[in-house]
């Protein structure tokens, strides 16, 4: 079987753990959520930007990829914004089996009912095996995860999942594409620039697809702005 790597960024926060919010992703979600938290925080004394953070393991993790996987200098790394992303990439690319890095499963909360729904990115990896576009999905989760693989017995059961160690992987196969997403109502905006640096660590010439930018600077906003950004939600 022809396979596919997606990569979720938010796979190397280190508070993912902590933070179990569930965001619909949109502009406001992505910047403005941010903008409350962090501001919320600060005026209780308390820096987030300090507090939360990447793992460190970004900085080894294309190394460790490449021992595990063939990439070559022709492997392309498409990078978008929501991981919802990868079904249409994964479905056009003829891929039958993936690999997902990710502090989710994102097989669909809820059970067999949640792929009722369209794709969405708690789902898309679910619905690429419902869809039988798929027959093998390879999940290994951040080391930050509260999940477990009990959670999802019921899409288990049905589908080909399997939930896997980095280091217990040893893939043959020669992969054309990467995929990797920002998820930015997951990632915080002040990461932005070592999300940027770990693209760039890759070596892969990569190409970014309906990503925008997050202009982060919280000493810059005026009242009215924070007035807004208090209120959000």
């Amino acid at each position: 079987m022809k396979s596919f790597i997606s990569i979720d960024w938010d796979y190397f926060m280190n508070y993912i753990k902590d933070y179990q919010d569930s965001e619909i992703e949109n502009k406001n979600n992505i910047i403005m959520h941010w903008y409350k938290i962090y501001l919320e925080n600060k005026s209780k004394g308390i820096d987030l930007s300090k507090k939360m953070s990447t793992s460190g393991q970004e900085n080894i993790f294309w190394r460790v990829l490449k021992q595990k996987f063939k990439l070559t200098k022709n492997t392309k790394l498409i990078v978008t914004e929501s991981h919802a992303n990868a079904y249409e990439i994964i479905k056009d690319s003829g891929c039958e089996k993936v690999y997902s890095f990710d502090a989710h499963s994102d097989l669909g909360y809820g059970g067999l009912r949640s792929l009722y729904f369209e794709v969405n990115c708690a789902n898309w990896l679910g619905k690429l095996l419902d869809d039988n576009i798929i027959k093998e999905a390879n999940i290994v989760y951040s080391k930050y995860t509260v999940e477990k693989s009990e959670y999802f017995k019921e899409i288990n059961d049905k589908f080909g999942v399997n939930y896997l160690r980095l280091e217990d992987i040893k893939e043959d196969d020669v992969f054309d594409t990467v995929h990797i997403c920002r998820s930015g109502a997951w990632s915080a905006p002040w990461l932005d620039r070592k999300f940027y640096e770990f693209l760039n660590k890759s070596k892969l010439n990569y190409e970014i697809r309906d990503l925008q930018d997050r202009n982060w600077n919280p000493n810059s906003i005026n009242l009215a702005m924070e007035i807004d950004c208090l209120i959000y939600g």
